[in-house]
C-alpha cells in the first residue's frame, strides 16, 4: 500500500470506501475483490480525479466512464449491438484466458457474439479509459483474477507486461508502469 500511496498523491485521490462499505459491495455483487486493488480502494483512494487513465484518472469502483454507454466500436461484430447501460455481472467468470482479436479471426456470429458481449459485462471492474471504446479493466472473477485487461476495437489483451500466469499484482504491475514514464504498455 506504501508503493501505492506514493504512486497517488492525496490531492488526486478520492476518498476511500472504507471496509464496511467495500465488503457491503462485494456482498452485493457476489464476489471479493483481488489484492491490492481492494484494499487499495478501501484504505486509500476510491478513484483518483487525474492520472491514469487519460480519459479522468481511475474510477471509482463500479462506475463506468462516461464513454461507456456511447461509443460505437468500428469492430463489434456482434449482429445485437453493444448496451452500455446494461449492468455488468461481475461474479459471472472473465470469458477469456488469452489474447483474442476478433477483428482478424474468423468471426461466427452463432459462436462469437455471445462471448464479445460477456468480454466487456462479465467479470471485471472498469479502471478507466484511454478514449472511448479502449477500457481498462481488473479482472475480479475466473482464472484471470487479479489480472489487467485492455479492451480495444477489434481485441482483448492483457496487459503487456503480465507474466504467463496471471500475476496476483496486475494492478500495482499496471499502476507502477505508468507512474515510471514507461505508459501502460511498457516498452520492448
Amino acid at each position: 500500500m506504501a508503493q501505492l500511496r506514493e504512486l497517488f498523491p492525496s490531492e488526486v485521490r478520492r476518498p476511500p470506501l472504507g471496509w464496511e462499505t467495500l465488503r457491503s459491495w462485494e456482498d452485493r455483487q457476489g464476489l471479493v475483490l483481488p489484492e491490492p486493488y481492494r484494499t487499495f480502494v478501501a484504505e486509500v483512494a476510491n478513484g483518483t480525479d487525474e492520472g491514469p487513465p487519460d480519459e479522468g484518472g481511475l474510477l471509482p469502483l463500479g462506475v463506468k466512464p462516461a464513454s461507456w454507454s456511447g461509443w460505437e466500436g468500428e469492430c463489434w461484430l456482434s449482429p445485437e449491438p453493444f448496451d452500455g447501460t446494461a449492468a455488468r455481472t461481475l461474479d459471472l467468470a472473465f470469458p477469456l484466458e488469452e489474447e483474442w482479436q476478433w477483428e482478424y479471426d474468423y468471426y461466427d456470429h452463432a459462436l462469437h457474439s455471445a462471448l464479445l458481449h460477456q468480454v466487456y459485462q462479465c467479470g471485471s471492474v472498469l479502471l478507466g479509459s484511454d478514449r472511448p471504446g479502449e477500457y481498462w479493466t481488473l479482472v475480479v472473477t475466473g482464472p484471470q483474477r487479479g489480472q489487467v485487461w485492455w479492451l480495444g476495437d477489434g481485441c482483448a489483451t492483457p496487459y503487456a507486461d503480465s507474466p504467463p500466469e496471471p500475476p496476483t499484482d496486475g494492478f500495482l504491475r499496471w499502476v507502477r508502469h505508468w507512474h515510471t514514464g514507461q505508459g501502460w504498455w511498457r516498452s520492448e
